[in-house]
């Protein structure tokens, strides 16, 4: 099987182009994703990331072209493709991509853009739960009749 699930944001906005044949959009574009912590040779601990090449076809390429920027954090699902070609110097080049099936934003749009000005908002509580937000049980029932007792 091969399936792949990214979160991370991407690095530039995408790159669109579209095929001469069948004018079908492709985008291309970088997702920065973030390893685990890692312990350096001083013992500090340190963050970094890969740097994954994603492409999309279709109608997924035209919402990375509409709605990505550079920032936004996504989630992708995908396959990994591989190719190779020879470049102008004649050596021969690997490539590896992850061709995206599906792309969801990670996070709200004010959190993306760094606003702070969203504020939590309290959950309203329904009239008949008590203080500590459990549901109160009406007098009578028996205890069987409650699922876990």
């Amino acid at each position: 099987m091969n399936k792949v699930i990214l979160m991370g944001r991407l690095t530039r906005d995408p790159d669109i182009r579209y095929s001469q044949g069948n004018n079908m959009a492709v985008a291309r574009y970088t997702l920065a994703v973030d390893r685990r912590f890692q312990k350096s040779s001083d013992n500090a601990d340190q963050q970094t990331a890969d740097f994954i090449s994603c492409v999309a076809f279709g109608k997924s390429a035209e919402f990375a072209e509409k709605y990505l920027h550079q920032g936004t954090k996504l989630v992708i699902t995908g396959h990994i493709q591989t190719g190779s070609y020879t470049n102008k110097d004649g050596q021969r080049v690997y490539t590896t991509d992850i061709v995206v099936e599906d792309q969801e934003f990670a996070e709200s749009k004010a959190a993306s853009h760094g606003s702070g000005s969203a504020q939590p908002q309290e959950m309203p509580q329904p009239s008949d739960t008590a203080p500590d937000g459990f549901m109160n049980i009406p007098e009578g029932v028996p205890d069987e009749g409650l699922p876990f007792n």
